[in-house]
């Protein structure tokens, strides 16, 4: 793989406080991405917002304003990430979709793709930049967009199953399933949006635990815990 898109979850980045960040987890985190970025592989990161809002649990919040908190989410995260990369001794730059003063940049192929060629490790914050579209859908979008060779889904879960495991003990964990079967069984790897444009667009899918020792090195390599997700 030379270019990957590695999705983080907000949540998982909190480690056991479950709300803002987990420094230690997110240092593992980064030192993980550079052994990528020092073996020329070229890394872009969407993180989700969860570890500080939730705006589908709101009901008192109009979902178009609730969304947008979640953008603002999702930002706060790359930027506190970013730095934590930095201190790690990797170049990054935040790329957003629309305007947000002097802590990012708009963002556009041909400017992740110069970032890229510097070496950066490119995150890629606010979503979609529009309400109803989730993290989700924004890590495919932007893994097609870039021409990622795979999408990394870093959980809190280590890969797919058939039931919820948090609910059902019993629940069987796949090694290798087609995104066929994930949207027949809707089994809510990604939201149906995200497994739609993943059909269409034939990038695979690499889902494990982000808590999981070098889980993120182990995905690329193919000394794999977790579950793929074939097209």
């Amino acid at each position: 793989m030379k270019r990957v898109l590695l999705k983080l979850s907000g949540e998982a980045l909190a480690g056991d406080k479950k709300t803002g960040f987990d420094e230690a987890t997110v240092k593992k985190v980064a030192l993980q991405v550079k052994k990528l970025v020092d073996s020329d592989v070229q890394v872009g990161i969407v993180i989700g917002g969860g570890n500080f809002w939730r705006g589908r649990s709101s009901e008192n919040i109009d979902r178009t304003k609730a969304d947008q908190i979640g953008m603002l989410a999702t930002v706060m995260n790359c930027i506190y990430v970013s730095e934590i990369f930095r201190s790690c001794g990797m170049m990054t730059n935040i790329l957003t979709p629309f305007e947000c003063g002097s802590m990012t940049k708009l963002f556009s192929k041909d400017r992740a793709n110069k970032y890229f060629d510097r070496n950066m490790v490119v995150f890629f914050a606010g979503g979609t930049g529009h309400p109803y579209f989730s993290t989700d859908t924004a890590t495919v979008l932007r893994a097609i967009e870039i021409e990622a060779d795979a999408i990394l889904l870093a959980k809190a879960v280590d890969g797919v199953y058939d039931s919820d495991p948090k609910i059902n003990p019993n629940a069987v964990r796949y090694d290798e399933i087609s995104i066929d079967d994930v949207i027949a069984q809707n089994l809510a790897v990604v939201d149906m949006t995200a497994s739609i444009l993943l059909r269409e667009n034939k990038i695979p899918m690499y889902v494990f635990a982000l808590n999981e020792e070098d889980s993120i090195n182990k995905a690329i390599s193919g000394k794999f815990n977790g579950t793929i997700v074939t097209v």
